[in-house]
């Protein structure tokens, strides 16, 4: 069946880029994939729950794998994101710490079960295994060169080698994530203790 003539496929593509409504698309997505999983989501459902028509999605997205990969992309810019500490004193190692972790546990937590499904997608999608490297090494290699920095500065003594600490450090943070996903009041607690032992392994003294 021909689609030409219809007003909807005119668009361009920098028209479907950047909308509200494409925004509305992606959360909708991730909440169908999140509760049915890669298999029984639906390009029907997602657009349902965007409150679209299919053809409205197709506007969009070409498929539902397109609109998968676009939301790992999303996640993974998420914990990129995370990475940055706007209006913290990068010079306060304590302060850095705790909003570093403060964001990671905040958005692993809150895509858990997306990047489960990323995880089980990358082992036979040559793409999504490249956005899930990113997701695992990008966060640690990046806090790794901070830490590299603040030892060569003479700022702190970390135990280990900055990228053992880094990687030390996302590993806890993943862990203490999950926790929180299954228990959001256990966010505080997460994110106090994931940044004493991250200062533990800097080598720098809790603040008092």
């Amino acid at each position: 069946m021909t689609r030409t003539g219809r007003a909807w496929t005119t668009r361009t593509a920098r028209d479907r880029s950047e909308t509200a409504v494409r925004g509305r698309l992606l959360d909708a997505a991730e909440e169908v994939f999140a509760r049915l999983g890669y298999g029984s989501a639906t390009v029907a459902g997602i657009a349902a729950g965007a409150g679209l028509s299919r053809a409205g999605f197709y506007v969009y997205f070409a498929s539902k794998e397109e609109v998968f990969a676009v939301l790992a992309a999303r996640t993974r810019d998420d914990f990129l994101a995370a990475q940055d500490v706007p209006g913290v004193d990068t010079a306060d190692v304590r302060a850095v710490a705790r909003a570093s972790t403060a964001a990671f546990v905040t958005a692993y937590a809150a895509h858990l079960p997306l990047l489960r499904l990323v995880e089980q997608q990358a082992q036979h999608d040559a793409e999504l295994a490249a956005v899930w490297e990113e997701i695992q090494e990008r966060p640690v290699r990046r806090a790794a060169r901070w830490i590299r920095r603040l030892r060569d500065a003479g700022t702190i003594r970390p135990v280990a080698e900055p990228l053992a600490v880094a990687r030390a450090v996302g590993g806890m943070s993943v862990q203490f994530a999950r926790l929180v996903a299954a228990d959001p009041a256990a966010h505080e607690g997460a994110v106090r203790d994931v940044t004493a032992m991250y200062l533990h392994l800097l080598g720098v003294e809790p603040t008092p």
